[in-house]
């Protein structure tokens, strides 16, 4: 049950975040043609993702209670496929298959790639 409250918990804070940030940016950029605020907390929520992993790798003190609030909680509801697929396809129907075609190509490479940054960093700080 515990760990039920602690996925709750993180996923209300997680969700928080994506609404607040995501509108931000998106209103930050005053695109109406391209979902900028989505790929923003995407992409953050990977490098995110990466960080974390990676301490849990060298052991860093995450305790298993920590990684199901921010991993599965907090970042499972701050990172958004549902979206990120929704408006690709919205992107689709409205006949714009290059920028459809670009915010599944920037999700790719730039959410992989983030992960890939987040990890190295923990491993350069770790040294």
């Amino acid at each position: 049950m515990n760990k039920i409250i602690l996925v709750g918990v993180g996923g209300f804070i997680g969700a928080a975040l994506r609404y607040l940030i995501g509108g931000y940016v998106q209103n930050l950029t005053q695109s109406i043609a391209f979902p900028y605020g989505t790929l923003v907390v995407n992409i953050t929520g990977c490098f995110l993702i990466g960080i974390l992993s990676q301490l849990v790798e060298f052991h860093a003190g995450l305790t298993a209670e920590m990684r199901i609030l921010l991993m599965v909680g907090l970042l499972g509801s701050f990172t958004t496929y549902s979206t990120f697929s929704n408006e690709t396809i919205n992107l689709l129907q409205d006949q714009r298959i290059f920028l459809a075609l670009t915010n599944i190509g920037t999700h790719i490479i730039l959410g992989l790639s983030a992960v890939l940054i987040g990890r190295f960093t923990i491993i350069t700080i770790w040294r």
